[in-house]
């Protein structure tokens, strides 16, 4: 055995098939001069659940556009439901269309003008009640529709034949609860066809929205009880009767062929090798399983076409080792070996001794799972055309990280042509075996202390250099992570100094008050991080770090005596005329060396409002500041108690705050002793001649004397002043009169006075 040198561990996928083949599915008339009635190509039905007891019944019905005209295109068709065990009727359901468009065919260059076919979808959601819809033996929908393609060669009479769409659903209720089911959607049909003596190939598998299993098989489509004459009845009851076969033909040999149709259990692979020309119908039956049982089935009628092709020869592909040369790689005997540093790439020719034929190359893994080898170059093209070569080339690289432990994997090197109606391929199976490059884990170091933690306070910086270094020159990455705590949160940074293998970086923390919010503990985990070939492989250290704390609270005191406070539990007091000035410095110290503020304020003035200033110089472990007050109205017409709170705060995480309340007064300005006078003699003798108040007290900022009034004994006004110096004779009445005297602070004084002659 011939071995080459290179070195991976691909899996390999089939090219995309050209689709100059299909199946009609459920397609077309061969000619356009058949009668009226002949337009039926096929179809289905389908029955998918919605939610509750709703569900939407759907029929697809393929209808030829070639030979059926417009006008034979229903706006309606009647779907009935029966019960399988009685075969009563359950209900009848009116399913308008709600879609018509061609059917397109895979490969435009492969159409047939005489191939052309319309879907026509007709669907209507409706109710199966819980309890209508219970029955043990399930359910079955049925359509009964007349005709067939009048061209159809492997049945009796085609163009009288009719087509029963037949669907099988389960109770919608098992035990009591609820039982869901949607039936299988089934592979769309394609509007092509197969080539006389040309291998025919199918992917027929269907889905099934609940994941039950499926299974297919060749069925007779059915007849039921349609006519030329009678060509859309409401669908009658079970047993629906077959289709008849010409002789030789049946459901497992419905087409000539050497293989006939066929179809595969499990995947819904349709195959065959037809030996006759013309347009032949078969059925296929889509059966869903649930946990091993039968729950229902889909049926579908399907027809394809057999032509004469142009003949279409065979593409050939080599598979070339090395980078040049013309040796080439031979299957069953040749050998890849992909390993580190060497070639891993091969050359790919192929070519196609048709004129103009497009060629297109793909791989396919044959006994492995994994990446597959891509096409560094071109990976498809045209042949035989003018300006075109005769052949073409690529190059097929293999993964560096295929690894196939020592084993052969196979794969396929594949080109297939655009030739119709299935494009024909040539294979090359290639054995390799692939050995990465060597890998293994990173290692991680740092300037840190590992085995005892670093002790540090609030406001210290932490910093220290880690390096990453990976064996066999991998690149390597270093990640910073914590446990229990995101190091970013806390300020922490990883910032790398210089890239490359090893890989060198600098942790930095400046250690602020967000570390109190957890534990004294953080440790931090420092992981160099490789992966080779998508491998993750890591190296951590892990550096602990912790964090003191400590407060002493710090002192405020006045730089001169306080007075005694007034009573037990109120404020010292400080009580100053009008027009004084007060001056009082304060001293703030902490231990710490914190940073001090010191402020004063008061809660229900601001200083300025009294006259009142403040002066504060901060900084570090020690504050001063300077109170004034300027005595004036401004502080009596307050009309409140005059408290200033002095505080000194300590700026650290959790501050000790320290506060002096002083509370100041104004001074109010002695009065007389109030007197009273009853009595005036207005007689001339300078005695007592009028009536005044002359001990009232004195006039304070903004407690001014307001007015006096005098009034009759009947309450009637008889004089008024707003001068604190009034004087009145008495209006020459004599009697008793009464007086008020008020200030503009809301005080009183009333008394009454007598007039005599």
């Amino acid at each position: 055995m011939r071995f080459f040198r290179y070195f991976w561990s691909p899996r390999l996928l089939p090219g995309p098939s050209c689709a100059a083949w299909l199946l009609l599915g459920g397609l077309l008339l061969l000619l356009a001069g058949q009668v009226r009635a002949s337009h039926i190509v096929g179809g289905e039905l389908e029955l998918t659940h919605t939610t509750g007891t709703s569900y939407t019944l759907t029929l697809n019905l393929y209808f030829d556009a070639v030979a059926g005209t417009p006008d034979l295109i229903m706006g309606t068709v009647t779907a009935s439901i029966f019960d399988k065990a009685s075969n009563n009727r359950m209900q009848d359901v009116a399913l308008p269309i709600t879609s018509n468009a061609l059917v397109s065919y895979t490969n435009p260059l492969c159409a047939r003008p005489s191939l052309s076919t319309r879907k026509l979808v007709y669907s209507k959601e409706i109710t199966l009640p819980t309890a209508t819809y219970d029955g043990p033996q399930g359910y079955y929908v049925a359509v009964e529709q007349c005709c067939r393609n009048a061209s159809i060669a492997n049945i009796v009479n085609p163009a009288n034949a009719a087509e029963a769409f037949y669907l099988e659903f389960p109770a919608v209720t098992r035990n009591g609860q609820p039982f869901f089911d949607s039936t299988p959607r089934l592979f769309p049909a394609l509007s092509e066809y197969s080539c006389l003596n040309e291998p025919f190939y199918f992917d027929f598998g269907g889905a099934d929205a609940d994941g039950d299993s499926l299974a297919y098989d060749l069925v007779t489509p059915l007849n039921g009880h349609a006519s030329i004459n009678s060509p859309r009845p409401t669908a009658s009851p079970a047993p629906y009767a077959p289709i008849s076969w010409n002789a030789g033909l049946g459901a497992t040999n419905p087409l000539p062929g050497t293989p006939t149709l066929r179809i595969e259990r499990r995947t819904g692979r349709l195959s065959a090798r037809p030996t006759s020309l013309g347009l032949f119908v078969f059925g296929v039956r889509c059966s869903q399983f649930r946990r091993g049982e039968k729950i229902g089935e889909t049926r579908r009628d399907f027809q394809l076409m057999v032509l004469a092709c142009p003949p279409n020869a065979r593409p050939a592909v080599a598979v070339l080792p090395g980078t040049t040369g013309p040796v080439r790689y031979q299957p069953g005997r040749d050998t890849l070996r992909l390993g580190p540093g060497g070639n891993r790439c091969v050359r790919v020719r192929f070519s196609d001794p048709d004129l103009n034929s497009r060629l297109t190359l793909s791989v396919r893994a044959v006994n492995f799972t994994g990446p597959l080898p891509t096409f560094a170059t071109a990976s498809a093209g045209t042949v035989h055309a003018v300006g075109q070569p005769d052949t073409l080339s690529s190059t097929l690289c293999f993964p560096e990280c295929a690894d196939t432990k020592g084993k052969v994997f196979l794969l396929d090197v594949m080109v297939a042509d655009d030739g119709c109606s299935l494009p024909k391929r040539d294979t090359v199976r290639v054995a390799f075996i692939s050995v990465p490059a060597p890998s293994g884990p990173p290692t991680v170091a740092t300037t840190a202390p590992v085995g005892r933690p670093l002790v540090v306070r609030v406001g210290d910086v932490v910093s220290f250099d880690v390096q990453a270094t990976a064996p066999f020159n991998q690149s390597v990455q270093l990640e910073l992570t914590g446990q229990g705590f995101a190091p970013a949160d806390l300020g922490a940074t990883l910032t790398p100094a210089s890239p490359g293998n090893p890989l060198q970086a600098r942790f930095r923390w400046p250690v602020d008050c967000r570390v109190l919010a957890g534990d004294s503990v953080r440790v931090f985990q420092l992981t160099a991080v490789t992966a080779p070939c998508g491998v993750r492989q890591t190296a951590t250290v892990n550096v602990a770090v912790v964090v003191r704390y400590a407060n002493t609270a710090p002192v405020l005191r006045p730089a001169a005596p306080l007075p005694p406070p007034p009573a037990p539990g109120e404020p010292p007091l400080v009580r100053l005329p009008l027009g004084a000035t007060y001056s009082l410095d304060f001293i703030g110290t902490d231990v710490n060396g914190d940073n001090l503020s010191l402020t004063a304020g008061s809660e229900n003035f601001t200083l300025a409002e009294a006259g009142m200033r403040f002066t504060a110089r901060n900084g570090a472990g020690s504050a001063t500041g300077t109170f004034v007050w300027d005595v004036s109205c401004g502080a009596v017409n307050l009309h409140r108690p005059l408290d200033v709170t002095f505080q000194l705060l300590d700026g650290t995480c959790r501050p000790l705050p320290q506060r002096q309340t002083i509370r100041f007064e104004v001074e109010t300005p002695a009065s007389p002793a109030l007197k009273l006078y009853n009595i005036i003699t207005p007689n001339g003798d300078q005695q007592n001649d009028e009536f005044r108040l002359p001990e009232l007290p004195v006039d304070f900022c903004d407690n001014r004397f307001a007015r006096i009034q005098v009034f009759s004994r009947w309450g009637q006004p008889v004089f008024e002043s707003s001068d604190r110096d009034f004087r009145w004779a008495g209006g020459g009445q004599a009697g008793t009169y009464y007086y008020l005297a008020t200030y503009t602070d809301g005080r009183h004084f009333k008394g009454w006075l007598e007039v005599k002659p």
